[in-house]
C-alpha cells in the first residue's frame, strides 16, 4: 500500500486457519470454514489508520469484519484511488469470479444494496491480477 494513499478502497485478504463458529454482532452466528476470505471495505480519509485498526486485536469491537478478525488474520491488503462508488463495484467484480462464493448476507454492506462485502475461497486469492476496476 502506498504511504501517499490516504483514501480510496481496499481489500483485506484474510486467512482462517480452522473452522470456527463467530457472532458476527446483531448478524447473529455463522459457521466459517477454514480458508481464505476477502473484505471489501472504504475509507474516504485516513485509510491508513482504518488498515491499522484493522491489523489491530486491541480494539472495540464495531464492524462485521473486527468480529471476524478476532479469529482470522491478515495476510494482504490490497488499495485502490478510487471513490466511495468503487466500493461496491471491486466487490461486485470479485464476486463474479467462480473461485469466490459470498458466505454471509448482509456482512459489510449494510449501507449498500450489496448482498455482502465479503467472499470466501479455499486457496489464497491474487486479487490484483483480477480487477479491471482496480486498474
Amino acid at each position: 500500500m502506498s504511504s501517499e494513499l490516504e483514501s480510496g478502497i481496499y481489500n483485506l485478504i484474510i486467512y482462517l486457519d480452522k473452522d470456527c463458529n463467530i457472532e458476527v454482532g446483531s448478524l447473529g452466528e455463522f459457521n466459517f470454514e477454514r480458508g481464505y476470505y476477502i473484505y471489501t471495505g472504504t475509507a474516504q480519509r485516513n485509510l491508513s489508520a482504518r488498515i491499522d485498526r484493522h491489523k489491530s486485536q486491541d480494539k472495540k469491537l464495531h464492524w462485521h469484519i473486527d468480529y471476524l478478525l478476532q479469529k482470522a488474520e491478515i495476510v494482504d491488503v490490497e488499495t485502490w484511488p478510487k471513490n466511495k462508488e468503487a466500493e461496491c463495484q471491486i466487490h461486485q467484480e470479485l464476486a463474479s469470479k467462480p473461485e469466490f462464493v459470498e458466505p454471509i448476507a448482509g456482512f459489510g454492506a449494510s449501507d449498500c444494496s450489496c448482498r455482502t462485502h465479503l467472499l470466501y475461497s479455499f486457496q489464497r486469492p491474487k486479487i490484483e491480477d483480477k480487477l479491471a476496476i482496480g486498474n
